[in-house]
């Protein structure tokens, strides 16, 4: 896998001297292009050995292209705030935007890698870490990102003696670390394992780029053409991404039967039971949310249902019984222009609660398989490839400690006809009905089919779907209470 990387590929000067300057322009001619058309983002990842020029060609990129169209981020050590969150977080508050150029020094490769050379990990904790990995960047690309990966490569005795080179000259001294010291000794394991990460990890649509770092000219060069090369290549495409829908296409039952239609909306439940149980639930839930256990965990809740099926008075009731510095919600509605250049989860990976904390989604990242899918906003590939990503997202917030509750409030037809005459009728409730809601009652058939699909393809094991009969909005809140109670009693042995 290295071996063409230690041939001694070298550039001599006067070639240099030549195409640089032809390079330099021809990048930054790319790099305006892609700011003005804004189709596709492009992420750079920069990786390999001490001593191979990561840091210096890094800087000559730079140099080389408009730094105020460039995010340059060098990733450390987590920090707490990063380390109270799935490990992929950081990465995902970082991604570029489209039209514009993100270049990560270490990445989520570092933290994989590293863990596996010293022994933080075993075998199956690191290639869990690649499928992550693999998992991101499928996600990202599909999404339209251009994914550049460089592997800066020099033998153990190119490395050996580059790092005493550095070291002797009072002027590069300052560049030798401690971890760099203690790297040059794991030469053959960091090769073993980021030669078993490279094989796994180089995918059509997220390749590695391997190069001799000996030579700072022919690294540089080639670099800079690659970067050139592969953005001019995806605009020659206008940014076409692979349309290949990710899962099998999606029929009607043939009897017409959905799982919503199992459901017996109208329910029993009067006052007087309803502001008992209320009491007693949100008691409990303060209780639990307090309990010193739970600062191992974080609480995700995800709400939606149909337009008037009581989801804000639902939320209402739970947040009455939580300490106000514990918990967000976040009303979920069309994305900005900000959330518009980014991958589609961004804004929801965004807002993932730490340790301790409790985030209630009105709304949610499965607005993608249903109002984008039923309206047309998003292709089929799109929303077809979402059950996926949506699964996989939800299970990393899991694996991370958090506690995933989902609730799809479900009402009649003639329900929500009823609720939203009476909305239009009282005026301090008429801001909540709008000419999209009597809209949306046209698609209603296309809607039910929408969510049965979205339950059958994303209700697993670790984080099922609670469908609540909400024809009678107190038995409804007990019931998204009484659940969320008994999830926190079992995670936390209460």
């Amino acid at each position: 896998m290295f071996e063409s990387a230690e041939i001694g590929h070298a550039i001599d000067k006067d070639s240099y001297r030549q195409q640089v300057p032809v390079l330099r322009e021809a990048l930054l001619d790319v790099q305006y292009d892609l700011k003005e058309k804004a189709d596709f983002p492009v992420l750079i990842l920069i990786h390999g050995f001490d001593g191979a020029g990561r840091g210096e060609t890094m800087n000559l990129i730079n140099e080389w292209l408009d730094p105020r169209l460039i995010d340059t981020v060098a990733f450390s050590s987590a920090n707490d705030e990063e380390r109270a969150r799935p490990w992929m977080w950081r990465y995902w508050q970082k991604l570029p935007a489209k039209g514009r150029i993100g270049m990560f020094f270490g990445s989520y490769y570092s933290d994989a890698l590293f863990d596996r050379v010293y022994d933080k990990s075993d075998h199956d904790a690191f290639d869990r870490e690649i499928f992550d990995i693999m998992r991101l960047e499928r996600m990202i690309s599909q999404d339209g990102a251009l994914i550049l990966k460089f592997w800066f490569h020099l033998t153990k005795d190119k490395q050996r003696k580059r790092l005493k080179e550095l070291e002797k000259d009072p002027a590069t001294r300052w560049r030798v670390t401690a971890d760099d010291k203690a790297n040059m000794e794991r030469y053959d394991t960091i090769r073993k394992y980021g030669e078993h990460m490279i094989r796994l990890t180089n995918t059509a649509y997220a390749p590695w780029i391997v190069v001799d770092g000996e030579d700072a000219n022919f690294r540089s060069l080639t670099v800079g053409q690659t970067i050139l090369k592969a953005i001019r290549n995806r605009m020659s495409q206008n940014g076409h991404v692979t349309d290949a829908s990710e899962a099998p296409p999606l029929l009607a039952p043939i009897d017409d039967k959905v799982i919503l239609d199992t459901l017996q909306l109208d329910q029993k439940m009067d006052k007087a039971e309803y502001k008992k149980r209320l009491a007693e639930l949100q008691g409990r839930l303060n209780s639990l949310t307090r309990d010193e256990r739970f600062h191992n965990h974080s609480l995700v809740l995800a709400f939606e249902g149909n337009d008037a099926a009581g989801k804000g008075g639902t939320i209402r009731r739970i947040t009455q019984a939580l300490d106000a510095r514990s918990y967000r919600v976040i009303p979920v509605a069309a994305p900005t222009e900000e959330e518009r250049a980014k991958p589609w989860l961004w804004r929801f990976w965004r807002q993932v609660p730490g340790k301790g904390g409790i985030t209630i989604f009105d709304r949610t990242w499965y607005g993608r398989v249903l109002v984008e899918r039923v309206e047309g906003f998003a292709r089929e590939s799109d929303w077809m490839r979402a059950y996926y990503e949506i699964n996989d997202f939800e299970h990393q917030l899991c694996e991370n400690g958090a506690i995933v509750l989902k609730f799809w409030l479900a009402i009649s037809n003639e329900e929500q006809m009823a609720r939203f005459k009476l909305r239009e009728q009282t005026g301090f409730k008429r801001f909540k009905i709008t000419e999209e809601d009597w809209r949306n009652r046209e698609k209603w058939d296309a809607y039910k089919l929408a969510v049965s699909d979205m339950v059958d393809r994303t209700s697993t094991s670790k984080v099922p779907w609670t469908l609540v009969e909400a024809n009678n909005k107190y038995y409804a809140r007990i019931k998204v209470l009484s659940t969320i109670c008994a999830a926190l009693e079992a995670r936390l042995g209460a």
